[in-house]
């Protein structure tokens, strides 16, 4: 796929192509007598388009970022980019050229054969903690440049960020004005974490975006990656949180790169259990009116042995006395006081895991008029392998062809259990997918089916919407509910890959919980 994206908040392009006005850009028109406009790619709410080109001269594929019309307007993009061309760095895409031709302006930077970062969670669902640190790495890695010049580039987001075909990241396009700051930067730093991992952006957006905006409390506060997703390392999260909010000073550009490149090396190690205590020295305050907090996190050398010393024996006198004095005391935090004054340990939240689940705690549900001729196909949901797949016949319409309410797989995982999320990897976006739960299997029939079909209770607040990539999340089981029965229900197909009717292939379905 090949894909340039030049803003943070684009919009697609019509499938006609851009909308022309009178000196509006045009394919095949060549600017500046050596840059030819090649094809249209996308406009941004800014009010800029970012087409292909190719340099006439060099022969090489350029990206094209133009404003129209130009003039005072342009001025502010214009000097970033003069800026940006005297910084050289593998993850920043270089600046060619920044031409003001009064009626357009237009920079001229590399072209990257990828695709950004907002189209690849669109496509794929967030990422894996791994790639999601190696990411901000590269992105942080790359400011840490620009802030050595005293720029600021104003523009870090995932429409920004580019993921090239070799695996490079590349932050393009910057854009900073008198509202920007180092420090604004490095809050998009935790922007771009908390993205990858959630496939939701937490900042503000200024127009329109087509970013899904993040979950929030009742202060607008959003909420934290491991509420959303499980799997994700209490460390990433709290860096992530840390990052986003105002109250704690943000780091300097090259002490964050030197976390992440850290926490980079502990995930190709698989070993965040032992990355230790944040690493970043906090410089100096945050710009924000908030008060940073009193406590900070941060904790080196010998300090840090100290505090996780005590924490330590704090937990290991608590333990003792819980199994002394407590019966059951199940999820229910327990604090115990220490002697520093009113202080108090909080026992850890738990952690979601990976639920194991076996052939034989799966079956096809297949209400009539189904046939039921694909019950085998279960158990390829399950076993771990993106070769085996259940694969759905072909129906005429996506809603299986008006035959039936729809098709799923039910898990029985033998107890009660409290849950957290369910994953579902499909062979292509646009199915509309259901989480149901009942009480008990009316057993593995067609009446059993249609039973199922009936009186098991969606657990979505609204209507399912169709997924937007190969992997699928939900997030909504209630935390003071356990669950037994859960099923894993298609209402609505999207079109074969052959473009033969109605059909698709689940690969993969996941389950986590405590």
């Amino acid at each position: 796929m090949v894909t340039q994206v030049g803003e943070g908040h684009e919009t697609a392009a019509d499938e006609a192509g851009p909308v022309l006005t009178f000196g509006a850009p045009t394919a095949g028109e060549v600017l500046a007598e050596r840059y030819q406009l090649e094809e249209h790619v996308n406009n941004d709410s800014a009010g800029r388009q970012v087409w292909r080109g190719i340099d006439v001269i060099l022969r090489r594929p350029v990206a094209m970022v133009l404003r129209h019309p130009g003039g005072d307007s342009a001025v502010e993009m214009l000097q970033a980019a003069v800026a940006a061309s005297r910084v050289i760095h593998p993850n920043l895409a270089g600046v060619y050229d920044a031409i003001d031709e009064q009626d357009r302006a237009y920079v001229v930077r590399e072209w990257v054969d990828g695709e950004s970062l907002r189209d690849l969670v669109a496509a794929e669902g967030p990422l894996d903690p791994a790639r999601a640190i190696a990411i901000a790495h590269s992105v942080a890695d790359a400011l840490t440049a620009v802030h050595a010049t005293g720029m600021i580039h104003g523009n870090v987001h995932p429409g920004s960020t580019l993921i090239a075909d070799d695996g490079r990241v590349v932050l393009a396009d910057a854009r900073a004005d008198a509202a920007d700051s180092t420090e604004s930067d490095i809050r998009a730093v935790g922007g771009i974490l908390y993205f990858a991992l959630t496939g939701h952006w937490p900042h503000t957006e200024v127009g329109d975006s087509a970013l899904p905006d993040a979950n929030r409390d009742s202060a607008g506060n959003p909420a934290a990656p491991r509420q959303i997703r499980a799997g994700i390392p209490a460390y990433l999260d709290d860096l992530t949180m840390d990052l986003l909010d105002r109250r704690v000073a943000a780091p300097a550009s090259d002490a964050l790169t030197a976390e992440l490149g850290r926490l980079d090396a502990a995930a190709d190690d698989e070993e965040y259990e032992d990355v230790g205590p944040l690493r970043f020295v906090q410089s100096g305050s945050s710009s924000s009116s908030e008060p940073i907090r009193s406590a900070p996190k941060i904790m080196v050398g010998v300090g840090a042995l100290i505090v996780i010393a005590i924490i330590g024996l704090i937990f290991g006198i608590r333990a003792i006395n819980k199994t002394s004095n407590s019966t059951d005391a199940g999820n229910t935090p327990v604090t115990q006081p220490t002697n520093a004054g009113d202080s108090t340990v909080q026992q850890p939240a738990p952690v979601p895991q990976k639920i194991k689940i076996t052939a034989d705690m799966v079956r096809m549900v297949d209400p009539p008029r189904g046939e039921r001729l694909d019950g085998d196909q279960a158990k390829y949901t399950i076993d771990g392998n993106p070769a085996t797949v259940w694969e759905t016949s072909k129906y005429n319409t996506a809603p299986f062809g008006g035959l039936k309410p729809g098709m799923g797989v039910l898990i029985n995982l033998g107890e009660k259990r409290s849950l957290s999320e369910v994953q579902v990897t499909t062979s292509a976006p646009g199915a509309t997918i259901d989480v149901r739960t009942g009480s008990s299997d009316p057993g593995d029939s067609s009446n059993g089916d249609e039973k199922i079909a009936k009186d098991f209770k969606s657990l979505s607040d609204e209507k399912p919407e169709k997924s937007s990539g190969t992997k699928w999340y939900f997030t909504g089981f209630d935390p003071n509910q356990k669950y037994q029965y859960v099923l894993v229900f298609l209402t609505e197909l999207p079109r074969a890959e052959d473009g033969d009717r109605f059909q698709i292939s689940v690969s993969e379905i996941e389950l986590s919980g405590y």
